[in-house]
């Protein structure tokens, strides 16, 4: 008698077999589910188990990787950072103090030209213009050739770009500082009417009597018509270029046409751009001293007092460890007062006829490239001028051995040497 296969009851945990002889699927799925009843449930196939927890592991260690290198390049952009806000802040005094116009690399390559020739004999104004300014880059930033020489190309090339960065913001800031100053100064002095306007520089220049004045050629007369009308109207014979020094470099403005030289950068709105720019605002306004020594005592009684305060702001010259006034500083400063009584209302190196660039190389020459050792006297002896006006030294440190020795303490010494010696010798 045989059952139809439908015909067998299905119970939980049977057993049975189909035509074939194969024991069904569903009883097999059955006794997998036993565990609770204390059957030990199959082992999952391995992949399933170890595949997951693999990949995790993988994905922390690319993630711990990838930080990794996150904090690595942080700390090179860091450290890049801080690198060319150093260049910047050291560049900011290379327009001041070395070169107003040639670029470092300019300065670089002529002096590896000499270098390479070994020789200095064939060179021209302008190239050793070029190497003094070589000679002053490397002691204004000593650390400059040993950087060049460590660094690869790039770096190197990142460095120059900081530098002249920082040396164009400086001159820039400087342009901005005076713009207001110097109409305020001129209008104290010259009190012109209408006053020069402190925003607008489209009234300076020729345009304005008292500018004009200032901005006039030394070997012309300002207060004469025809010059005045020459001039505005750039005729022949008035034409105003750099081969002509302005009217405010000389002391009280006025040039002697025998002797050209005599009151030469002593012009007091040259003198108060300078102290403006290399040793604060404030201290434009105290020129007045005879540039001998006596304005020593007040500048120590300022000293005294900065010492006392909590803290104090340096100024230029003490940032960039200046303590001496130097010819190209001048140079600068000369070039800045020019554009600010001028009309030009952004920084150029050409304004009409005028040459900025060259107005700039002339000044150089004349305190670097004296024709002779009397000339290079008085050169230094306008230095000292400058220098006690503008930071107010005292000439303690240019006396000679000799002129010490003669000196009461010293010759006081001297004689009480003397005396006992005699004293000695009579017993």
């Amino acid at each position: 008698m045989s059952y139809a296969e439908d015909s067998i009851p299905h119970t939980e945990g049977s057993v049975y077999c189909t035509a074939e002889g194969s024991m069904s699927e569903s009883v097999i799925q059955t006794e997998d589910r036993q565990s609770d009843n204390g059957l030990r449930r199959p082992s999952e196939p391995l992949g399933s188990q170890v595949q997951p927890s693999f990949a995790e592991a993988r994905q922390r260690r690319k993630i711990a990787e990838l930080e990794s290198k996150l904090v690595v390049l942080e700390l090179g952009r860091v450290v890049k950072e801080r690198q060319s806000n150093y260049y910047l802040a050291q560049g900011r005094g290379l327009r001041r103090i070395v070169a107003l116009f040639d670029s470092i690399k300019d300065l670089v390559n002529e002096n590896d030209r000499r270098y390479d020739d070994d020789s200095d004999e064939d060179a021209t104004i302008d190239q050793d213009r070029l190497q003094t300014g070589y000679y002053i880059l490397t002691r204004t930033l000593p650390w400059f050739l040993k950087n060049s020489s460590d660094i690869d190309h790039d770096d190197y090339m990142r460095m120059l770009k900081a530098l002249r960065q920082g040396a164009d913001g400086a001159r820039g800031d400087d342009t901005a500082k005076l713009k207001t100053l110097i109409s305020d100064w001129v209008n104290r002095e010259l009190k012109p009417n209408p006053p020069v306007d402190s925003d607008d520089k489209n009234y300076r220049g020729f345009t304005s009597d008292a500018c004009g004045r200032l901005l006039c050629p030394a070997e012309l007369d300002w207060n004469s018509p025809a010059v005045k009308a020459g001039i505005r109207d750039r005729s022949e014979g008035y034409i105003v270029t750099d081969l002509s020094f302005p009217a405010f470099v000389y002391d009280k403005y006025t040039a002697n046409a025998d002797n050209l030289e005599e009151g030469l950068f002593k012009g007091k709105i040259l003198l108060q751009g300078y102290k403006a720019i290399f040793t604060s605002p404030s201290s434009a306004k105290d020129v007045e001293g005879d540039g001998d020594g006596a304005d020593v005592i007040a500048n120590n009684r300022r000293t005294k007092k900065s010492s006392c305060a909590i803290k104090v702001k340096k100024h230029v010259a003490q940032i960039i460890k200046m303590d001496k006034v130097t010819p190209r500083s001048i140079a600068y400063v000369a070039c800045q007062v020019r554009f600010a009584l001028s009309s030009v209302t952004s920084w150029r190196s050409v304004d009409g006829d005028f040459d900025y660039i060259q107005f700039w190389r002339s000044i150089v020459d004349f305190f670097e490239k004296p024709p002779g050792r009397e000339a290079q006297r008085r050169v230094n002896k306008l230095l000292e001028w400058w220098t006690r006006k503008v930071f107010g030294r005292s000439r303690r440190e240019d006396l000679s051995n000799m002129v010490k020795a003669n000196m009461s303490v010293n010759a006081l010494a001297r004689q009480r040497a003397q005396l006992d010696d005699a004293a000695f010798d009579s017993n």
